[in-house]
Formats: structure tokens, sequence, C-alpha cells
């Protein structure tokens, strides 16, 4: 929604050292068009009435904190971002629980994962703080768009781009921070259910020594052609393999893969290409907590066909933000397939995923303070 009618209706208010100025949007919905967004909001499709941005330059540093209507940003059309891709991104969840109050999950791991976004990407490193506050400063305005229906919730964009207008390759020296926000569906309106998986042989996410461990745009755009590919194979995610070697493990186009053995060990790819998932994290946790084993290792698409194959693997699951978790039925390839995508999703995969949703919307004890209120 673009809005240029807005007015000024709170003074600056200071809060982690920075001074916000709020602008409140006039032409914001009302409670029954948002009612009706809420209901089937989808992702991605619609967003809140409001933004925040944040100011950076190599003179002044973080500056000019502000909640404005939400709407275009102009820049021009030599800004480096366009001609350099200096640009990184999050993605969090803002939930409502029974009580009517509004939590992150674990968003000061998603700021430090932001900065070393930052230093990978030679743009300015975010303060902790200044990312939590600018989470609760547009809760504070839009805090009605957070859903309350089962497995729904708000969805936070944090992102950051070089926006100083050269031509020079070299670090911009002027760049700008924003927050946008919108309502999520569940994921899985039916039920969760296993998916299939699609094997690139041909594309690498990122390669060594490359940007493939911070979340910035160019690691997904590189991954759509592929993507598209596990599309026309009626796949829903594709599975990348390490640039050097092409047999090891890495990731989905934005989920992590953890495998389980029959004896309960979880192993998950590790690599120096590989974003470190916070829910991955989570979920590993959870299961170290209940006595299993956690193996964060160089995995082999041999390892995870010869043990299906053998039944030493029994479970196969793909973890992010946006699902939680996500049973993988089978992997495909143009020559062969692994699995049964018939087959309901493991026992294990599913109760993890219980437990740590139970956790995010306040059903479960919060055992390791995860939770970080947002609308307090």
């Amino acid at each position: 929604m673009t809005s240029t009618s807005i007015s000024l209706t709170s003074g600056p208010t200071e809060t982690s050292g920075l001074l916000w100025n709020v602008t409140r949007n006039e032409a914001a919905r009302d409670a029954a068009t948002r009612a009706e967004i809420l209901a089937d909001p989808g992702f991605g499709n619609h967003f809140t009435d409001h933004m925040v941005d944040i100011c950076w330059s190599a003179k002044g540093g973080w500056h000019r904190p502000r909640v404005s209507p939400y709407g275009p940003i102009q820049l021009e059309p030599s800004a480096a971002v366009f001609h350099y891709a200096q640009e990184i991104f999050e993605g969090l969840k803002a939930y409502r629980h029974e009580d009517g109050s509004i939590w992150g999950f674990r968003p000061e791991a998603n700021a430090a994962r932001m900065q070393r976004s930052a230093y990978r990407l030679a743009l300015p490193e975010l303060p902790v703080e200044h990312f939590l506050d600018s989470l609760k400063q547009l809760i504070a305005v839009d805090g009605d768009w957070v859903p309350d229906a089962p497995e729904t919730s708000l969805y936070l964009r944090p992102f950051m781009f070089a926006k100083e207008a050269f031509l020079g390759v070299r670090p911009a020296n002027k760049v700008a921070y924003y927050l946008i926000a919108s309502p999520a569906g569940a994921y899985f309106p039916s039920g969760v259910a296993p998916v299939s998986i699609w094997l690139s042989d041909r594309w690498s996410r990122a390669g060594k020594g490359g940007t493939g461990a911070a979340k910035t745009g160019g690691n997904y755009a590189s991954s759509l052609l592929p993507q598209s590919e596990a599309y026309e194979h009626g796949c829903a995610q594709v599975l990348f393999l390490d640039s050097v070697e092409g047999k090891y493990l890495e990731e989905l186009g934005g989920m992590n893969v953890v495998l389980v053995r029959k004896d309960g060990t979880l192993i998950t790819p590790e690599s120096d290409s590989i974003l470190e998932g916070i829910t991955l994290d989570s979920v590993l946790q959870l299961a170290r907590d209940r006595g299993h084993a956690v193996e964060r290792r160089k995995v082999t698409l041999d390892e995870w066909r010869d043990g299906v194959e053998s039944g030493d693997i029994v479970e196969v699951f793909a973890c992010g933000t946006a699902a939680v978790i996500t049973p993988i039925g089978e992997l495909k390839s143009d020559t062969f397939t692994v699995g049964d995508i018939t087959a309901p999703p493991g026992e294990l995969t599913m109760s993890l995923r219980q437990e740590l949703t139970d956790i995010q919307y306040g059903r479960e004890r919060d055992r390791h303070n995860w939770m970080y209120r947002l609308d307090a």
C-alpha cells in the first residue's frame, strides 16, 4: 500500500540512544479491511501501514530513525545498490500469544547474523539494540496487524542497502536500514505434508570464500533458475551441493537440511558457504535437550542415498523461518530418486516442530529464554 497522506501525531522519543520520530499514516486501513486481509494473508502479499528506516553515513554514523507510512523509497539511478549489489536482509516473525501479547523469537540472533552479513558485504553493522528497537517501534504502531489464528504470524523483513549515488567500486558512504512487515498465513493450511526436493547438480548456490554465509539478495538470485527447474520437475525446493567437489550437501534454496539416523542422531551439513540458520540452531538444541546426539559436519550425497536405502537414515527435514520444519519425502534428480513422498512425516520431525511452535506461540515453557516481548 502506498500513501502520501500523512500527519505527525507524536513527537520524538528516545530509546536505545536513538531519537525516534513517528509519522502516522492517515490512510491506514480500517479494522474491517485489516480483518479481511488477516483472514487470508498468504505470504508476502500484503504489508502493514508503516515502515521503519534509519540512515547511516561515514561521517554521521547511525542517525534519523523514524517510523513513517509504508510507501515507495526514492533513490537515484546511480545508487550503489543497483550496480554493486551491496545489500543484506533478515527474516523473523512476531507471534501473538493467547493473552494478546506480541513476541519475537530470538531476534537478537537475527541482529547478530545481520551484523555478520553486513561485515561480509562491507556495510556498517547495525547495533543489536537499534535492531531490537526498530522491531518494537514498528509493533507500537502496527501491532494490530499481528494475526491470532493458529500458525499465523507477522513476518518482519529488516533490510539494508547502499544508497550513495556514485559509480566507483568501493563500499558506499551512505547506507539505509529499513524494516517492513507482512502478515503471514499458515505455511501448511491443510496440515504438514512431506515435499519433494530437486537435486541441482549443475548450479551452485555459493562458492568457497564467497557470500554464502551472508543473507544477501545475490545468493537468492542465483537460486532462482535452479528453483524454477525444481518446479518443472514437481519439486518444492532445490538442494545444492558444494561448488568444489560437487558431492557434499550444502542447503536448500532458503532452508537448512537435517538427516535423522535410526539411532536418533541428527546430522546437518557444515560449510563456510552455508547461511547459519536460527531455526536450525534452535531445533538442534531442542533435540540435545531430549538426549539426541547432534553432528555438524560435511555430509555427502551418497551418505543420504545409501542411508535411506539401508534404513540407517529414517527421517529427513528442512527448517527455516517461514515453514519452521518441513518434512522431506523424496529427493529427485535426472538419474535417481531417494525416498517415498507418500510416506507420513517422521515422528521426531513432527515432534520437534510441535515443540518449537509451542514455544513460539507461548504454549510451552521457554526454557532457553528465546522469546522477546515486542509490545512492551
